[in-house]
């Protein structure tokens, strides 16, 4: 599984995502720092940020990104998505802040 974030001009961005698959969604709520990370990075169109990671279920994936922008500064339009087996699974475009996330997340 692969997660990656573009954008068409140089931008930082806090982006939250999962790195292992939870056994429960009860066992990601009772402690989520073993599964997820939260970093601020930096993103260019010539240098996307890109991670790759298993997991044993993918509809576990999840990728949250927000812009850190400030004021003066154009929308960095960015565009995330979730590729499995090489096929995008989930993508978002947004002005600030695209979220592509599997099923596991939305019930």
């Amino acid at each position: 599984m692969t997660y990656t974030l573009a954008t068409g001009g140089t931008y930082n961005f806090t982006i939250t995502y999962l790195t292992a698959q939870p056994p429960s969604k009860d066992a990601f709520n009772a402690d989520s720092n073993p599964f997820m990370k939260r970093e601020t990075i930096t993103v260019s169109p010539d240098a996307p940020w890109v991670f790759q990671t298993t997991l044993d279920d993918p509809q576990w994936a999840f990728l949250q990104v927000a812009s850190t922008t400030h004021g003066g500064q154009g929308a960095p339009n960015a565009h995330c998505e979730v590729s499995i087996d090489g096929q995008v699974a989930v993508a978002q475009d947004a002005p600030y802040s695209p979220q592509c996330y599997l099923t596991k997340w939305t019930s």
